[in-house]
């Protein structure tokens, strides 16, 4: 349930990395508009001369000049402060709309190939975590950027206007902070990468343990979990703390430099106005004016580490979104609402980690309309077989046909949509029995939802709720039986209309009143449809035309339902099927869609 993370990023290195960075940083900056772009750096200019007005108003009063300073003075700042309060706006509303877009192509983004694309708990923060982290970026960041760029040159005409002697000092010393910032900020970016690499390790292991939670307990493996997470949030808690270690350091080498400038500026200063080589005011204005040169730069710096996790964070949904997508084919299957013919033809299927096959050349023909049962002992390959028809496990060899089209080149989302499925758990949403029932298809009346329920003999238990079918349900379905959820998804594939349905022992844990109840329902929903079901029981079996039985991934028995006994199968291998009450899954290894978890 590991996620892996690139050796360059776990161990910290560079690796040009911050050319990798750049280009991100320029990629995002392509995302807002050419017109926010100027306002804000107008705006930026803006602040330039009012910070440089501020700054002669005062020395001109310390210096005594003006009789009624105040007055002008605090409209320069409230204007600042106005200024800035238009930047954060005009900056928070272009992140929104930057975040905004991200979002939405990442999610109408198909899963790439193999590796290529984050898992399903690093998507997970990538899209909420990762993609907020861009906030810092663009209203803090680009805003403080353009400022950088225009403010130091503004001071430096006006120091230039006052004294050129102090203005070719600063002129000298401001390249140095961006110099030594970059060479900090080389570090920072891969201890952020790190960090962030390690984020998304422990969101995507800790939703895997999370979505394989009842296979753990009942494995006993929960605490040896327990052990693992907390593993990992140290790991990330030690890189983020060294993340802002650099930070910290950062700050006090910029904050040296700039000192340091300033000083060599004011001492020469001090010096030429004991000796009244420099009018008063004048000196106040360079000394006044010489670390407003620096400053921009020295909030850069700042700005910088704080968007850093944003940065790496786009860095990986640049990534997710260049990667070629695995080409699925793209036709929508043919057939519509008639029912399909399936065949399998040597199908093999391996789970990855697992050295035995949970499906060995399982080869088998679902004529038109045809009800086929599969049975077999617990880790037979039943399950599987369901999965590979739905396509949410792919065939190590051999190929699934739908009406003589190869399902792997096939439109999977079409597809689905001529498939009723009912699990052998089915999940019902904390909504109304009719939401529950209508899933599949949302913009269904209420009248057919009623003849659903009907059809599934789920009529009665839901006219006795309180509410009806507008009673709101737990999560789960909590409030209802097992026999009556079930119910439910047999009417909500039965909305459906599906051609083709896939029922995964939907009576395994229903008592005799309950699963009579579900038979009557179940063979209202397979009428005139192409089916297959796999089960145990008798009454379930009854349903089928014909039988077939699995055992360790292979066929072991084709024969019409009549034949022998009700389900074909012998009194040793009955016990088997009894065998075996926790079923993680076919393949034996890792955590796939489990019985509940497919539809």
């Amino acid at each position: 349930m590991a996620v892996s993370i690139p050796r360059r990023i776990c161990e910290g290195r560079g690796d040009g990395r911050e050319v990798v960075v750049k280009a991100v940083e320029r990629r995002l900056l392509r995302r807002l508009p050419r017109g926010v772009v100027v306002v804000l750096a107008g705006l930026a200019a803006g602040q330039g001369v009012l910070l440089v007005a501020q700054a002669e108003l005062l020395a001109r009063a310390i210096a005594g000049l003006e009789g009624w300073p105040l007055l002008p003075l605090a409209g320069v700042v409230a204007g600042r402060a106005a200024l800035a309060r238009v930047t954060s706006g005009v900056a928070g509303r272009a992140a929104a709309t930057a975040k905004r877009e991200l979002r939405e192509a990442l999610l109408a983004r198909p899963c790439a190939g193999a590796g290529a694309s984050p898992g399903p708990g690093e998507r997970v923060t990538l899209l909420t975590r990762g993609l907020d982290a861009l906030d810092a970026f663009f209203t803090g960041y680009v805003p403080q950027l353009l400022a950088a760029c225009v403010v130091p040159v503004l001071v430096l005409a006006r120091l230039l206007a006052a004294d050129w002697a102090s203005a070719l000092v600063v002129a000298a010393t401001v390249p140095l902070v961006p110099l030594f910032g970059a060479l900090v900020g080389m570090r920072t970016a891969a201890l952020t990468g790190r960090q962030w690499g390690l984020l998304q390790r422990l969101g995507g292991h800790f939703r895997d343990v999370l979505a394989g939670l009842s296979t753990l307990r009942a494995f006993g493996r929960t605490g040896h979990q327990s052990r693992v997470v907390r593993e990992l949030a140290d790991e990330h808690r030690r890189a983020t703390v060294g993340a802002l270690r650099v930070a910290f350091l950062s700050s006090l080498v910029l904050e040296l430099v700039c000192a340091l400038s300033v000083a060599l500026v004011a001492v020469p200063v001090g010096l030429r106005l004991m000796e009244g080589r420099v009018a008063l005011s004048t000196g106040l204005l360079v000394l006044l004016l010489t670390p407003e040169a620096y400053l921009p730069l020295r909030a850069l710096g700042a700005r910088f580490h704080a968007s850093a996790e944003g940065v790496a964070a786009a860095e990986q949904a640049f990534a997710a979104l260049d990667a070629p997508v695995e080409d699925r084919g793209g036709r929508v299957p043919r057939g519509g609402a008639a029912a399909p013919e399936i065949v399998l033809e040597d199908v093999t299927v391996r789970y990855p980690g697992s050295r035995r096959e949970a499906l060995r050349g399982v080869s088998l023909r679902i004529a038109p309309g045809e009800r086929v049962a599969v049975a077999g002992p617990s880790g037979a390959g039943k399950s599987t077989l369901l999965l590979v028809l739905l396509g949410l496990v792919t065939p190590e060899s051999g190929r699934v046909l739908v009406d003589g089209e190869d399902l792997a080149e096939l439109d999977l989302a079409a597809w689905r949509r001529r498939i009723g499925w009912v699990p052998q758990a089915p999940h019902l949403f904390a909504a109304s029995v009719a939401d529950n029932i209508r899933l599949g298809v949302p913009e269904a009346s209420d009248e057919r939802v009623v003849r659903a329920a009907r059809a599934a003999a789920a009529e009665e238990f839901v006219a006795a709720l309180p509410e009806g079918y507008a009673t709101a349900l737990g999560e789960g379905g909590a409030g209802l039986s097992a026999g009556q959820r079930q119910r439910l998804a047999v009417a909500r594939a039965y909305l459906t209309g599906a051609p083709l349905m896939l029922l995964d022992e939907p009576s395994a844990r229903l008592d005799l009143a309950s699963e009579r109840a579900l038979v009557e329902g179940a063979a209202r929903l397979l009428a005139g449809r192409t089916a297959l079901i796999v089960a145990h029981r008798p009454a379930l079996l009854g349903l089928a035309d014909r039988v077939v039985r699995m055992r360790e991934g292979r066929l072991v028995n084709d024969a019409p339902h009549n034949a022998g006994r009700a389900d074909g199968v012998s009194s040793a291998d009955a016990a088997d099927d009894a065998g075996g009450a926790i079923g993680v899954n076919d393949g034996g290894a890792g955590v796939v869609p489990g019985r509940g978890e497919a539809a």
